[in-house]
């Protein structure tokens, strides 16, 4: 019976328990040799914690975890360092900033159990540059620190300027000694979620390797493509036999399903780790990240910032509006990166620009989910649930025209809002409600799915892909459904999209603002 390693997070334990394990140890040789200051972000459930796992075994020298594995080959020496490997996430949800001294102050005892302890150190920061100046003059080998989670106590109070403050200054003091001891210092790795800037959070340590967008290193967390048809080839089949499909259709749907993560220019695609071996273990095509938990940080900024959604996929942006310090923040688009709700979708060398994305099915339905009573509020999701239910039981009967009127059920349902006011983005028309309404619902049924999209003559309101048709949508608010066609038909919005074999369908809708809702449609 193969045995998965979906939630272990410890190396030992996955080693010592026999559970699968895609082996990413050339890139973590590679990796500290290269470098002695390290940073790597990754959204979380992609595997941060297991590397910095994977890093603590081998700095440990426990040579016997490694056997068949890259780095039983790459390694000679197998020195034995005094590692310090703190878990950050676990100063989440303390009540006070007394609670998360305390939880720094856990973390430290097994350490000064070991190495010994000077009393007149009293902050965790003091306490923790007296154990790294001991560790190695007690062994003669420099130390090895990981800090896994190194933002979850700043994430925690991200809504809260003055708490946040606060929690800065008192990890700021505990993560100074990084630079105030690099003569007992071998290796320093860091892992978080966002990139909060270095100078405010590690104070002068300023030469930092950043890894989190180079190409060598963006498979160092998740599952390539490669790796997965490698490794979990029978795992596939067994799931293909479930679903009563092709291996090749199974992998197709494990792909739209749970892969699409790119982290840099040259990235190959990344599968989320966590979803495919849960979906694997399972033999059940699921949603599993979302269910792990949804940060409220994340849609609390958006609606700070005043986020259109509708936007979000579609502008190419440089690095540097995506990948950077969370504190100095403009919009929310390095939170929707840097969480992994986007992902880098192309790259264009001769601008230096990103176009970002949705990374999968999995990622856009459940975000889609949890926005949409940010959006409109008190929300029937459940409601919405069904609706898509049913519109895609008409699209697949090709019934246009129940798939409309449950849509106008839906948008029926709606609280009242006056005056086009809404809790996120420039939606301030009721144009850009309904359109905003209708590319939610439409997202919610993993479809690929654009709005203002430009072509020769003008943009189209909504256009959705669905298998090889597509829907070009044109709304008129107090007009008519045959103008609305008719803009389709003399605009030649349809035009792109009616190369090959693709079946194109055109539908002018009509919205009534006395009646808040659809009036009428045309399909063509």
């Amino acid at each position: 019976m193969r045995k998965f390693t979906a939630g272990v997070q410890l190396f030992d334990d996955i080693r010592e328990r026999g559970l699968i394990y895609v082996d990413k140890t050339d890139l973590v040789y590679q990796l500290t040799q290269e470098s002695k200051f390290v940073f790597l972000s990754r959204p979380r459930r992609f595997g941060k914690t297991l590397l910095c796992s994977t890093l603590k075994c081998y700095f440990e020298g426990r040579k016997e975890l490694f056997i068949g594995l890259a780095m039983e080959k790459l390694e000679t020496e197998w020195k034995k360092y005094p590692v310090f490997h703190f878990n950050l996430s676990l100063c989440k949800n303390q009540y006070n900033l007394q609670g998360i001294t305390k939880e720094l102050e856990r973390q430290l005892r097994p350490y000064e159990e070991k190495y010994g302890r000077d009393l007149n150190d009293e902050t965790p920061g003091a306490r923790f540059a007296s154990l790294m100046e001991r560790a190695y003059r007690q062994t003669g080998l420099k130390c090895v620190v990981i800090l896994d989670e190194y933002d979850a106590p700043l994430l925690d109070v991200l809504n809260q300027p003055e708490k946040l403050a606060e929690v800065r200054q008192i990890m700021q003091e505990f993560y100074q000694p990084l630079k105030a001891c690099e003569e007992f210092e071998h290796f320093v790795f860091i892992t978080g979620i966002t990139k909060f800037s270095q100078l405010s959070i590690f104070s002068t340590l300023n030469n930092i390797t950043n890894i989190t967008m180079l190409p060598q290193y963006s498979a160092i967390c998740g599952i390539t493509v490669d790796e997965a048809l490698d490794v979990f080839k029978p795992d596939i089949q067994v799931l293909a036999e479930r679903y009563k499909c092709s291996y090749n259709e199974m992998v197709d749907k494990l792909k739209a399903k749970y892969d699409g993560y790119n982290f840099s220019m040259d990235s190959p695609d990344v599968f989320n780790p966590f979803s495919l071996t849960m979906a694997l273990k399972n033999k059940m095509v699921d949603s599993y990240w979302f269910g792990s938990g949804t940060p409220t940080y994340l849609f609390e900024q958006m609606k700070r910032f005043g986020t259109n959604i509708l936007s979000l996929e579609k502008n190419m942006v440089l690095a540097s509006d995506f990948d950077a310090p969370t504190e100095n923040m403009t919009t929310a688009l390095p939170l929707l990166y840097q969480s992994g709700y986007l992902t880098i979708k192309d790259y264009d060398f001769d601008t230096n620009q990103y176009l970002l994305g949705f990374p999968n099915a999995e990622v856009r339905v459940g975000f889609m989910q949890n926005l949409l009573p940010v959006i409109v509020e008190d929300a029937n999701v459940m409601l919405a649930n069904n609706t898509i239910a049913d519109i895609y039981k008409s699209l697949k009967k090709n019934d246009i025209n129940g798939m409309m009127q449950y849509l106008k059920s839906y948008i029926a349902s709606i609280p009242y809002l006056e005056h086009g006011r809404h809790e996120l983005g420039n939606l301030t028309t009721f144009e850009a409600f309904y359109e905003t309404i209708m590319y939610v619902i439409f997202s919610m049924m993993s479809n690929y799915v654009y709005t203002q999209v430009k072509s020769a003559n003008g943009r189209s309101d909504v256009v959705m892909f669905v298998g090889d048709t597509a829907y070009v949508f044109e709304l008129k608010i107090n007009g008519t459904a045959r103008e609305a066609l008719d803009q389709i038909n003399s605009n030649g919005y349809m035009v792109p999209y009616e190369a090959g074999n693709r079946k194109v369908v055109k539908v002018g809708v009509a919205f009534s603002k006395e009646e808040k809702n659809i009036t009428e449609w045309i399909v063509e």
